[in-house]
């Protein structure tokens, strides 16, 4: 995979950074907050493939959003060597908006790609219904992490195969 190469540190402070967003967005709106990225495995998060990606799930997002008459208060887009980023602060029930990001993650060619949290305006991130699926195995992905069944290069390869036939 090509791309700018990320340091451990700087996805440190991108997460810090992220966190902070969220929590402002949540005390500024009083509203559930949608953190939108990229589930990309290894030191580059991001490339024009990647970012192609990433505005399809933004697109679909937005547009299940509005077909859903659910509006937003507030709307925060980045883009960085860490990777591309969506915040949003969403009038709805946090419930309803985890029910829609996981449809998007589940139901949509390059959805395994997308990691749309929702956290709910106590600060807690709401939980998955169901567990999310390797890309490579298909068996539960948080076994596959936890065990290290797949080397970064594994993980790199398919997600560049899912971009190359899903884009």
């Amino acid at each position: 995979m090509e791309g700018n190469t990320v340091e451990l540190n700087e996805m440190l402070m991108c997460r810090e950074r992220r966190d902070h967003l969220q929590k402002q967005l949540l005390h500024s709106y009083g509203l559930p907050v949608i953190s939108f990225c990229m589930n990309i495995p290894g030191p580059i998060k991001t490339n024009e493939e990647i970012r192609k990606a990433f505005d399809s799930g933004k697109d679909t997002l937005l547009q299940k959003l509005q077909d859903g008459g659910i509006s937003t208060a507030q709307m925060l887009e980045i883009h960085e060597n860490t990777g591309d980023e969506l915040l949003l602060a969403a009038d709805a029930d946090a419930s309803v908006l985890k029910q829609i990001t996981s449809a998007i993650e589940e139901d949509t060619p390059l959805g395994r790609l997308f990691d749309m949290d929702v956290i709910g305006t106590d600060g807690y991130k709401l939980s998955r219904s169901t567990f999310r699926r390797c890309i490579i195995c298909g068996e539960p992905a948080q076994e596959c992490a936890r065990s290290r069944r797949h080397s970064v290069p594994e993980l790199q390869t398919a997600v560049e195969e899912l971009l190359r036939t899903r884009l």
